[in-house]
């Protein structure tokens, strides 16, 4: 038997829990059904896997009232017993990583070599913040000379948590764990597009011992459900995931309730590649960050910039590897780019080929949708691009990625920081002050020299300008979910001014 078949012959097992039903919200530890469903369709062939719940603003204000009811207690629960509690789901996470990576590979169209590590990752996030979870309040002692100053934190209230379609349960399990570490309790709207896996990532928590009302899952529509729930009253936060423009939208739809926001957004990041980089290894580094997880992921390096005296043999190189790139059905442990996850991201992403051509790029590698009932396209490489390009500029989210040619270390600092966004960045250069000079200069939150993308999770993870709003990772996680309060406590007989004597 093929391995294929073998996680095909797996996979029927597992959905037969989403076969023939609506998949419900979870609300104080109870299935909540509504009047209207949405389905949820497989991107590898269009087959219908279920109908989902369509939640309602009702269905939001049912979820809010539950965390906030449960807020108290886990809010005053001793960070050791949260600690057992998170690790408890990161075990449970682990016995169940062939089940999330099968599903969500089905749900996603991303390949399973991506998708198994990825629920792992799952399980190392809820380690971290449990890990986390008892010093999660420890503040700071600031004396001065009359008082003693000590800052303690608490966590916020109930969040509000709206993840992504691209590596959906990775990314639910990088919010909400920092939130329940701190104490918060949560309500998860996730992605329509992808929702199989949150439901998962619930059930464990709650076989874990979370108790009821802790964390509370609502499907729905960004328009309906997601926009009620960035405007409760008793919502104080939203972490969100997503488009820039939707980042925008959830500004405004809480600002009137004034919720602290914290956005990971889109990005076009740029690896730029000097003249005396190791070649291969920056050629592998390029291809893997642009073309793995189908180039659906926020920090993917989507735009190449190459020193002029390497500039023809790097392309050349890029051209021979992409058109080698393996193409097909995500569970095939071969695959290297499956299906995008929907037919309208299929249009976006191909309408950049007639794009390309009229605005004079070259199209090296042609990558045109594929003729299957699934949401296939091959991948993409542009060349000899200028800055001012719509590839160059606007963010495709799919296996695509454009080439450009620098001079030196001057016009590449201004190419890579043209766009609008700023979340990441990749060096590729043996000279250390070059490279240190340069990541100064890089307008994004996040650099790798020498390196693809590797998460440390101390580390802050985030953008600037339109990338986002705030830092994850380590103890930024705490800073958003949870207030600092500061305690001055007088030194002997301090001086109090006196009036009306």
């Amino acid at each position: 038997m093929s391995e294929l078949q073998s996680n095909l012959d797996r996979l029927s097992g597992h959905l037969k829990q989403f076969e023939g039903k609506v998949l419900p919200h979870r609300i104080n530890g109870e299935d909540v059904t509504s009047k209207n469903t949405m389905q949820s369709r497989s991107p590898v062939d269009d087959s219908v896997i279920c109908d989902v719940a369509e939640g309602s603003a009702a269905d939001i204000d049912a979820a809010a009232k539950a965390a906030h009811a449960a807020f108290p207690e886990w809010r005053d629960m001793p960070g050791k017993q949260r600690k057992k509690v998170l690790h408890a789901v990161a075990d449970a996470i682990v016995a169940r990583a062939d089940e999330i990576a099968l599903v969500e590979s089905w749900d996603t169209g991303q390949a399973i070599r991506f998708m198994s590590k990825a629920a792992l990752r799952g399980a190392a996030n809820f380690r971290y913040f449990a890990d986390q979870a008892e010093a999660a309040r420890d503040g700071q002692t600031l004396p001065s000379p009359d008082h003693m100053n000590i800052t303690t934190r608490t966590p916020i209230g109930p969040v509000g948590v709206i993840t992504p379609w691209n590596t959906p349960f990775m990314l639910s399990t990088w919010k909400i764990a920092p939130a329940l570490a701190a104490g918060c309790t949560v309500v998860h709207k996730p992605a329509e597009w992808s929702p199989l896996t949150a439901r998962l990532l619930i059930e464990i928590a709650e076989e874990a011992g979370l108790p009821k009302g802790v964390w509370n899952m609502v499907n729905g529509l960004g328009e309906e459900a997601g926009k009620a729930l960035t405007e409760h009253p008793m919502i104080k936060a939203v972490a969100f995931v997503g488009e820039s423009s939707t980042g925008s939208a959830i500004m405004r739809q809480g600002s009137e309730t004034l919720k602290r926001v914290h956005f990971e957004l889109g990005g076009k990041n740029p690896v730029v590649v000097f003249d005396d980089a190791n070649f291969d290894r920056a050629l592998d580094a390029a291809i893997f960050m642009i073309y793995s997880l189908n180039g659906e992921r926020c920090t993917s390096s989507s735009r190449v910039l190459i020193q002029a005296g390497i500039y023809d043999r790097f392309v050349a190189a890029l051209e021979d590897r992409v058109h080698k790139l393996r193409v097909g059905h995500p569970l095939d442990p071969a695959t290297e780019i499956g299906p995008l996850i929907h037919p309208r991201h299929l249009a976006k992403v191909t309408s950049y080929l007639d794009i390309a051509k009229e605005d004079g790029a070259r199209i090296a590698v042609r990558g045109e949708a594929g003729d299957s009932d699934g949401y296939f396209v091959n991948p993409t490489l542009y060349a000899d691009a200028t800055q001012t390009m719509r590839i160059a500029q606007e963010e495709i989210f799919g296996p695509v990625l454009t080439a450009m040619k620098f001079e030196d270390e001057a016009e590449a600092l201004e190419i890579a920081n043209s766009v609008a966004y700023g979340l990441a960045g990749y060096v590729w250069t043996n000279d250390v002050t070059r490279a240190l000079n340069f990541s100064e200069g890089l307008d994004a939150g996040m650099i790798w020299v020498n390196s693809e993308n590797v998460r440390h999770l101390p580390t802050p993870f985030g953008g600037t300008k339109a990338s986002g709003i705030g830092r994850d990772g380590g103890d930024w996680s705490f800073d958003f979910y949870m207030e600092t309060k500061n305690i001055a406590i007088a030194l002997g007989e301090h001086k109090i001014t006196k009036l009306g004597v």
